[in-house]
């Protein structure tokens, strides 16, 4: 099945790693906590924006920044828990994943 085409559980969308030929497959059905997750700290990053340009106090921007950071990192791990999901019903034995790969994965969020 191609990257992006339509199935009867959603569509799937396919994680590219720079480092490698490395692929995983991911159904957005199983990413929708993560779409909404990322929505709500798409609203509070400008939220964030008002606040430095409206000249609030720099703890409030600083707390709002640590709540957007930890939002994005649930958010990565998410998304890395999903294709590991992935990985392991495609390939119980897990011999045909990389397992280099998936640790710069995991150190690229810490």
């Amino acid at each position: 099945m191609s990257p992006g085409a339509d199935t009867p559980t959603g569509k799937i969308g396919t994680v590219r790693f720079a480092e490698g030929d490395f692929v995983m497959q991911l159904d957005t059905d199983d990413l929708a906590g993560v779409l909404k997750r990322l929505k709500r700290a798409q609203g509070q990053i400008g939220g964030i924006i008002r606040m430095i340009e409206d000249g609030r106090d720099c703890k409030e921007i600083v707390t709002q920044l640590a709540a957007v950071s930890k939002a994005l990192d649930r958010a990565g791990f998410a998304v890395i828990a999903a294709g590991l999901k992935q990985c392991i019903s495609d390939d119980p034995s897990g011999s045909s994943v990389d397992t280099s790969s998936l640790e710069k994965l995991f150190l690229s969020l810490a």
